[in-house]
């Protein structure tokens, strides 16, 4: 039977093991299992990346995204944390002075802990997961829109592209990565983590994740940035009167530029709250902090040059146990 053509890609932000959730978004977005894969008759998912942490199902998350790209029902990106599980779980050669790749520090065990707990009956099952992840492009580029986690850098994405055809990393690339000096640190630290500023001496932003942060989230989307607030883009406020404080010229030289011109781009990765909205005409945050009981977003692109922020879907994450979503389930084993 001949497949009906595409009419468009429904981008999904970041999952972090909200699994049952994201079985209910693609409900709502009209996908449904046939063979143990979620299904549109005229539609494919682009998953923004950062399926696993955090989260109480996240081999069911995986399971899902990573069964619907292997039946090309849909494509991913490779998100930080993806990124970070095979740092992780790479052990470092010798001549790095370290056991493996991402230290096993107490913040980054935190971070990764639902992941390796969820997975921990089931070694040969992670195995198979980080295989998967190494085969995750960076980016995705289909000419009338662009998907990429944190931020789209065009010369660094030129430069990746000559190293690793398709965007999608290899071993020494992977190796590379974790030495501030190369290429490789490069391309993963601004595509999967964006632009970090970093706080003043001995000023700290407690998160509402937790976390101690002494840096903040920059976007590069404003044209002529002058202020620290022009630029910050994450939900927690800066400490005392920074917002209002001068960008430096080596601060604006570190910045990145996504202008009006340019075709539609999808991210995720900033921990947005409230009603999904748009920062500019051409660009769509998806990251609505779904873990943290906010909204698990879609937007669904047909074609359109200028984005409209009625093409949101979501659903909402509930604290009550019971008033979570429960679609029908993918049967792991």
């Amino acid at each position: 039977m001949r497949q009906a053509a595409i009419e468009g890609y429904d981008l999904i932000g970041d999952v972090h093991g909200c699994g049952a959730t994201l079985g209910a978004l693609l409900e709502k977005l009209g996908y449904h299992q046939r063979g143990g894969v979620y299904r549109h008759p005229r539609r494919k998912a682009i998953f923004l990346g950062d399926l696993i942490d955090r989260g109480p199902r996240i081999r069911l998350a995986v399971s899902i995204a990573r069964r619907m790209v292997e039946e090309g029902e849909a494509h991913i990106v490779m998100g930080n944390h993806e990124y970070n599980a095979l740092a992780y779980c790479h052990r470092a050669p010798r001549q790095h002075g370290r056991e493996w790749l991402r230290d096993h520090s107490p913040r980054h065990n935190r971070i990764i802990k639902e992941t390796l707990d969820q997975y921990r009956d089931h070694p040969a099952e992670w195995d198979e997961i980080l295989a998967w992840f190494m085969e995750i492009p960076l980016y995705l580029d289909f000419g009338g829109f662009r998907v990429v986690h944190a931020c789209w850098d065009q010369s660094l994405i030129d430069a990746l592209e000559r190293e690793c055809p398709g965007g999608v990393i290899d071993e020494p690339f992977l190796q590379q990565s974790v030495a501030p000096d190369t290429l490789a640190y490069r391309v993963l630290d601004r595509l999967t983590r964006g632009v970090h500023l970093s706080l003043p001496k001995g000023v700290e932003i407690h998160s509402g994740d937790g976390f101690t942060r002494h840096s903040f989230r920059a976007h590069f989307w404003a044209r002529d940035p002058r202020t620290w607030g022009d630029v910050i883009f994450q939900p927690d406020n800066l400490p005392d009167d920074l917002e209002q404080r001068e960008l430096s010229s080596a601060e604006r030289a570190r910045l990145s530029h996504y202008g009006l011109d340019q075709p539609p781009l999808f991210i995720g990765h900033y921990w947005c709250e409230g009603i999904p909205a748009l920062p500019t005409s051409n660009i769509a945050c998806l990251d609505y902090s779904a873990v943290k009981f906010g909204r698990l977003v879609a937007y669904r692109w047909s074609g359109e040059r200028r984005l409209d922020a009625n093409h949101f879907v979501w659903v909402r994450v509930p604290q009550e146990e019971a008033a979570r979503p429960r679609p029908w389930e993918i049967d792991f084993d």
